[in-house]
């Protein structure tokens, strides 16, 4: 399979134009493991696109650097949920959720090209925040500093509480609860 070449994100057939666009979510099936390595392939292609690499160079390491994440994933939240975002039926996006005491962590959310700036991303979004909402949790992630997606953060009420290398710690808390403290 050849990750690093362009390959159609939004079928021609999906009928994204035709009115709301309501994503849902599933578990990851084994099935899946193409499609969450091409939208992993997505998400670092302006990165490697300034590396004098081969397409096959490129493809073996966007191969190891998948496995490497997934694993740490699975090694470091072995109870979350790894969950597959589609709209009407295709696969458009993944989304990994740890909910622990008190707190629902975002481990990881993206969908692929043709997908972004739609809102499902504020939709799925505001999904989990309505669920944190009643149930009273926070919701933490960390973003790299200079990922555009902080400034979508900021937009659904997240605060900057801690800073971690190239990472931001973000924390959504319930409205009930006020602003939040820096964890020391």
């Amino acid at each position: 399979m050849n990750l690093s070449v362009e390959e159609p994100i939004v079928p021609a057939e999906c009928p994204v134009a035709s009115g709301p666009i309501e994503p849902v979510t599933r578990p990851v099936a084994p099935g899946d493991l193409p499609f969450l390595r091409r939208l992993y392939a997505s998400t670092r292609r302006e990165e490697l696109a300034l590396v004098p690499w081969s397409d096959a160079q490129k493809d073996q390491f966007l191969a190891q650097q998948f496995a490497a994440q997934d694993c740490h994933y699975r090694a470091t939240f072995p109870g979350a949920s790894f969950l597959v975002v589609e709209v009407d039926g295709i696969p458009a996006g993944r989304v990994t959720l740890d909910r622990g005491a008190g707190e629902v962590r975002l481990i990881d959310i993206a969908l692929l090209p043709g997908w972004r700036g739609l809102g499902i991303g504020s939709r799925l979004l505001a999904g989990l925040v309505a669920e944190a909402e009643q149930s009273g949790e926070r919701i933490r992630l960390h973003v790299e500093k200079g990922n555009a997606a902080l400034r979508f953060y900021l937009r659904h009420r997240f605060q900057v509480v801690g800073e971690t290398g190239f990472h931001l710690e973000m924390v959504r808390c319930p409205s009930s609860a006020g602003t939040v403290s820096p964890r020391i």
